[in-house]
């Protein structure tokens, strides 16, 4: 899986990368599930917009928070399917962690992937728009509590809406299958594949959905305190002694 991730490379290089405005991005050391993070949708990929991961599908009575789609049945999943037809995105990092020995959690040793440069790269993702249903409570007289237009229009713009990503995963390329199972999609733009991801068609998006080679990257073990979302500072991606 991918749960956590870095991003912080400087706004600059970031624009000239990706030929999109991030506005006034931050540097992350810890992205986590359920923040609000930078993505480049299909919609407008001249501005890095952001969303929470933790995709909702748009049909959802409740919040699903999936941050993982798997590669092998994105397409056919209910909760991805509409999502990666309609709604693919860039999502920009520039290393990311995983956990030896199983998921994040006590015992386990994470490691941080990145590109021996450390330069930023786009992994896939899908993304949504979700309105949470309104409360069902209701006096005699007065609509149903907690606001709305009323007109059941929703859209990029309504506050109301919830704009959510996952990130895709695939098969472990041979570097990372030392340390997980699943590894997330990194696109070649020298291939033009991060192009294709967004303005593909489905067939040409799911081809892109493979291991990408382990030659350029690399991997050493990092503190534990990365395990908690709350801790974010430089010193988190440094290498520690491994087990």
């Amino acid at each position: 899986m991918c749960g956590r991730y870095t991003l912080f490379a400087p706004t600059a290089d970031l624009e000239a990368r990706f030929g999109a405005d991030f506005g006034d991005h931050e540097p992350s050391y810890n992205c986590a599930p359920g923040q609000s993070l930078p993505v480049i949708a299909d919609e407008d990929p001249a501005e890095a917009t952001r969303m929470e991961w933790g995709l909702t599908p748009s049909w959802a009575d409740e919040s699903f928070d999936l941050i993982n789609a798997r590669a092998e049945t994105v397409r056919e999943k209910r909760s991805f399917a509409d999502a990666f037809e309609r709604r693919r995105c860039l999502v920009p990092a520039d290393g990311f962690y995983e956990w030896v020995g199983g998921e994040l959690g006590s015992g386990k040793t994470p490691y941080r992937v990145a590109f021996e440069d450390d330069r930023p790269f786009a992994m896939a993702g899908i993304y949504e728009r979700w309105e949470p249903p309104e409360p069902e409570t209701t006096q005699t007289g007065l609509g149903t509590f907690g606001g709305g237009n009323g007109d059941g229009a929703a859209g990029a713009d309504d506050p109301d809406v919830v704009e959510t990503f996952a990130v895709v995963t695939t098969e472990p390329n041979d570097l990372v299958a030392d340390l997980h199972h699943r590894m997330a999609v990194i696109l070649d733009p020298d291939a033009g594949e991060e192009e294709t991801w967004l303005r593909g068609d489905a067939d040409e998006a799911a081809a892109l959905l493979d291991p990408y080679p382990s030659d350029e990257l690399t991997a050493h073990p990092v503190s534990t305190r990365v395990n908690s979302p709350s801790v974010d500072e430089p010193e988190l991606i440094e290498p520690v002694a491994g087990d």
